[in-house]
């Protein structure tokens, strides 16, 4: 059966609907927490923190559907994730590994996740090119999660042949003999390619000094604050902090995923906007002493306290 390509005007009718649902389903939530807030302090001084994700939901979603509908997302280019497919390209050129490195902390932490993501889209080119990836991990959740994204991959490309559980491997939960054993198979094997992609620690310096020192390309990931010096002095390319959550949608090109990220990117511009308002009338209020607008300002700040 041959599938009908949607017109502009079917698009446009479909982002209407969808627009049109989810403000009645908003209505229908604002009634039902009116009501629960009512009748006593169900939400326990957070009912300003449940309205503003309920709006970033709203705009996930609707920018999930508008993806999935054919809308075009542009995605400002990453540096590092840019780089990822030539540095694969010359580990294969020089017939040597790709090193991945998923972070030391467990599957419990998003960054670990983030890096799980990235190694599916890693594993795909790598099954692509024959070349060989080597990922040591150091926690057994990790251990599974990881050999079943790479299994997937190499399946993906219709590579199944060249899949080994020997590609992800467990070392050690104990951080620093994870990090000598990390730092032995650099040294030994030398690998061309060093992706580190997780929540990394001390290990951080240690492990970019290592791989700088064979000559290997590095391209680090971190929303570690007190770790991203140390990847941005010693690795080619580093991503910073929310490069790192945005860079499996820029890799896979998954609509989902790029739906999501710019409906986060909203609610994000949302913030900063409020911000601004907020300082401008706390700066006019302070100037001229208007009782109102010392008001206003105050309202404005309680938005976004925790508890008030």
């Amino acid at each position: 059966m041959v599938e009908t390509p949607t017109t502009p005007v079917q698009t446009a009718n479909h982002a209407r609907n969808i627009l049109i649902y989810v403000g009645i389903v908003n209505v229908l939530i604002l009634i039902l927490v009116a009501v629960l807030y009512a009748t006593g302090n169900f939400f326990n001084g957070k009912i300003n923190l449940f309205i503003i994700a309920m709006f970033l939901v709203d705009a996930i979603i609707v920018y999930v559907y508008r993806a999935h509908k054919g809308e075009e997302m542009k995605i400002r280019k990453i540096a590092g994730i840019e780089a990822v497919d030539e540095a694969v390209g010359r580990a294969t050129e020089m017939g040597k590994s790709v090193l991945f490195i998923p972070g030391i902390q467990d599957m419990d932490d998003v960054q670990t996740i983030a890096g799980i993501s990235i190694l599916g889209s890693i594993a795909r080119l790598t099954a692509e090119y024959e070349t060989r990836l080597d990922v040591p991990v150091s926690k057994s959740l990790v251990l599974a999660v990881g050999r079943e994204t790479v299994r997937e991959a190499y399946y993906a490309v219709g590579r199944p042949d060249q899949y080994s559980d020997n590609i992800v491997h467990y070392i050690t939960d104990e951080q620093f003999g994870y990090v000598a054993a990390l730092d032995g198979i650099m040294v030994r094997d030398r690998p061309a390619t060093c992706i580190y992609m997780g929540a990394f620690f001390a290990e951080s310096l240690i492990l970019a000094e290592t791989g700088n020192s064979i000559g290997a390309i590095q391209v680090a990931g971190t929303a570690m604050a007190t770790q991203i010096p140390f990847f941005f002095v010693a690795c080619d390319y580093t991503l910073i902090g929310e490069e790192l959550f945005a860079a499996q949608a820029y890799l896979s090109k998954d609509l989902r995923l790029i739906g999501s990220l710019k409906g986060q990117d909203v609610g994000k511009m949302l913030a900063m906007v409020a911000i601004c308002v907020v300082v401008v009338v706390a700066t006019v209020a302070s100037v001229t002493n208007m009782a109102s607008l010392d008001s206003l300002t105050e309202g404005l700040k309680r938005l976004f306290i925790l508890n008030y």
